[in-house]
């Protein structure tokens, strides 16, 4: 805990200040206070199958051994996906909670803080996915008869992970729209878990905002044959944002404009297609009304689950927050062709996240990023990768919108080269010893929990990683409090939003190594 008066904020308080206020004797408490001011909390993903496709949590003992060595190496808290598919899986408005409730319970006996993100995405078909929880039945079975309530490639190909945003305003679902089931899911969950809420056991509430509960479209599903490095696929042909889409066209006074035909499929390069090769699709006027209107989308459709679930937690010591998917493939060429497939409109001349980030301003929300481990350097040439790159782009433009900013490993890993790329993009620039570094990550989510994780050198080596984080210092409960949710300010124009994407500012400077190694 920092020694400082109260009326004097650690940032503000500089070398010559400190020795005004203290006498030597206080000397070692101040370093320690200052130190604080560059702890990173450290949380851990537990596994996907935590409760059971049936809804059932089983796994009570073996869960309590598990959560006993990560409080005993120092973690903060858990990260768990709370699956819409399981709670609301027998029926419209019939929601099981039970499970999650005991889980929750074990999380807060071992004194461990919880973040749970609202999964209104199927398990399966992505990277990782170890189980197959579908999105309820009962909706799935709405897209028997209307198969345009799923995303759609343009080959007609259904994906069935997460609905189209097209349909988050359409009372398709036994009389209820996309956002309003995702609405009373979240009601539901703050009146169930209201005791671990009202103890600040629960202190963020990620929103699940598209597949593998990412704000993206579906472009790279390896359920439909998708490999890396391929470019994806524009997933935008279902009748609902098709329709939206002529109808922007014809405002714009082009009534003519279809949706493209020339962005090739899953697995190609972009200079095989019309739309990404130099001087291509994409630098045309009308190649660049279609990205702005397909990425003004996502973000149009992030902003008003956010301004919902911002009313449902009102008050609540939580904070919002979104993930946004590390695409580092295609990065190194002008096109950034993988990135603009999944909704990310960023080009070299054009910030495609900040605009992302500053709508998250009005919500106040936390911004949180993956790949957080990987080194270009680890990456295959052909690729045109660049995942440290990507990462100091998007944490750069999160924390000039003035956002709490979090990151995640992308793979799984157990070595020191992964923990020190963590940590040198945890504090860019190194610890500060004299109080808050310049920049830093709010928290940073290791994926995941595993036996594996907690053996031998894997165990150690991870304990000496969250001591890193920690910037030395011992398990701190009280860094970076949280106040009560405010209410979202008012809507943001477009126009204000897109103003974040020009000039394209370089990021912030970045070390090459962590000045604390594991």
């Amino acid at each position: 805990m920092s020694v400082l008066p109260h009326f004097i904020k650690p940032s503000s308080v500089s070398n010559k200040t400190v020795k005004l206020v203290f006498s030597e004797h206080t000397q070692p408490a101040t370093m320690a206070g200052n130190l604080l001011a560059n702890y990173v909390q450290v949380n851990v993903m537990l596994p996907l199958d935590v409760v059971t496709v049936d809804n059932k949590f089983e796994k009570v003992d073996e869960t309590r051994a598990q959560l006993k060595k990560l409080t005993e190496a120092g973690v903060d808290g858990v990260m768990v996906d709370v699956w819409w598919g399981l709670v609301e899986g027998k029926g419209p408005g019939s929601y099981d909670w039970e499970a999650y409730k005991q889980l929750f319970r074990l999380v807060q006996e071992a004194g461990l803080k919880l973040q749970a993100i609202m999964s209104f995405h199927q398990c399966g078909g992505n990277v990782g996915d170890i189980v197959n929880i579908p999105i309820p039945q009962w909706v799935r079975d709405v897209g028997a008869n209307d198969p345009d309530i799923f995303y759609t490639n343009r080959g007609g190909a259904r994906n069935i992970e997460y609905l189209t945003l097209g349909v988050d305003d359409q009372p398709l679902f036994h009389g209820r729209t996309a956002i309003q089931m995702y609405v009373d899911y979240m009601k539901s969950f703050r009146e169930n878990m209201a005791e671990c809420l009202d103890a600040g056991v629960i202190v963020d509430i990620e929103v699940g905002l598209g597949p593998a509960g990412e704000m993206r479209y579906p472009s790279y599903p390896q359920s439909q044959g998708w490999v890396f490095p391929g470019i994806g696929e524009f997933i935008c042909y279902d009748k609902y944002l098709e329709a939206d889409f002529k109808a922007e066209a014809a405002k714009a006074g082009h009534p003519e404009w279809e949706l493209p035909d020339d962005a090739g499929e899953y697995n190609d390069t972009p200079e095989k297609t019309r739309f990404f090769t130099d001087n291509g699709t994409y630098v045309t006027e009308k190649g660049k009304f279609f990205l702005t209107w397909y990425s003004n989308k996502l973000i149009k459709h992030g902003d008003k689950i956010l301004d919902e679930a911002n009313k449902v937690f009102l008050g609540c010591r939580v904070q919002l927050a979104i993930k946004i998917s590390g695409i580092h493939w295609w990065y190194r060429v002008p096109n950034h062709a993988a990135e603009l497939t999944a909704g990310y409109y960023n080009l070299d001349n054009r910030d495609g996240y900040r605009t992302i980030a500053r709508m998250l301003t009005r919500h106040r929300a936390c911004v949180n990023f993956t790949c957080a481990e990987m080194r270009d350097s680890e990456q295959s040439s052909e690729a045109k990768s660049a995942p440290e790159e990507l990462v100091q782009q998007v944490l750069s433009a999160g924390w000039r919108e003035g956002l709490h900013v979090a990151c995640e490993n992308a793979l799984g890993r157990y070595d020191a080269t992964a923990y020190n790329t963590i940590l040198r993009n945890s504090r860019p620039t190194g610890i500060n010893k004299n109080g808050p570094p310049e920049h830093k990550l709010f928290g940073f989510t290791y994926l995941r929990l595993s036996d594996e994780l907690l053996e031998g050198q894997n165990y150690s080596t991870f304990k000496t990683f969250v001591k890193r984080m920690h910037a030395n210092l011992g398990y701190n409960s009280n860094v970076d409090p949280l106040e009560p949710l405010q209410r979202s300010m008012p809507e943001m124009p477009i126009g204000k939003i897109l103003q974040a994407a020009h000039p394209k500012l370089a990021p912030f400077p970045f070390d090459e190594n962590t000045d604390l190694p594991v």
